[in-house]
């Protein structure tokens, strides 16, 4: 068993994934090897848990409701730097690759191979190392940067929380409460985006929040109150 506390403990494993099922059966497969503290089902429950429960490893999801996994993982990292990180998805993007590699040393795992390979990559990231899913290792990694700066170039992380949060589905006033802004503001946010890119309705605006790779799909409009899921 790995160990890098200064106490000889464990690594301890946070969970994000809002797929309920998958997330309980990789809690379990992990908890044969590592002590598993917590799994959270959206992005801003991550940024919660992690700065709560300060794990050694957090195993995120990319596509997540309320903040996508490479956001939260931004953010933790400002308040948070010793953390160790590794993104599962369905996704074999490069682009979606690179910009999580431009992270620093993670895990880039495909959930698909998910099991034995995700063991490496916790393996590796505890050791300062970053790990790519094998089916992606042939890809032309000169061009890592161009790729990162691809994948949702000039969005501000605010314009990134509005983007996805209308994507998903989510009305003006759900968004203010969630954001803690007025409606007011997230109208003037909506509309400096659509203006911005040339999005001439709703439709584009989600369409734009796929293409950013802020939703995975586009999702049935969310009750209120409740975190949309993410089909995959």
């Amino acid at each position: 068993m790995e160990r890098i506390s200064a106490d000889g403990s464990p690594a301890r494993l946070l969970i994000a994934d809002d797929h309920l099922i998958f997330a309980e059966t990789l809690k379990a497969y992990l908890e044969n090897k590592y002590p598993v503290i917590g799994v959270v089902a959206d992005g801003r429950a991550l940024i919660e848990a992690a700065l709560r429960l300060k794990p050694d490893v957090i195993i995120a999801d990319v596509a997540m409701p309320v903040l996508n996994g490479l956001d939260a993982v931004r953010r933790i990292k400002v308040q948070a730097p010793s953390i160790r990180f590794i993104f599962l998805t369905m996704r074999d993007e490069a682009n979606l690759a690179a910009a999580a590699l431009e992270l620093g040393p993670v895990g880039f795992v495909l959930k698909q191979s998910a099991g034995p390979e995700l063991l490496d990559a916790i393996h590796h990231v505890l050791h300062g190392e970053s790990y790519l899913s094998r089916k992606l290792r042939g890809e032309d990694w000169v061009a890592t940067k161009a790729r990162a700066q691809q994948f949702g170039k000039e969005l501000t992380p605010r314009q990134k929380d509005i983007v996805q949060l209308f994507g998903e589905g989510r009305a003006i006033k759900q968004i203010a409460d969630m954001l803690s802004l007025s409606e007011k503001t997230v109208e003037f946010h909506k509309r400096h985006i659509m203006e911005a890119f040339k999005l001439k309705n709703n439709a584009e605006l989600v369409l734009f929040a796929l293409k950013q790779g802020l939703i995975s799909v586009i999702p049935e409009f969310p009750e209120e109150g409740r975190a949309a899921g993410h089909r995959r």
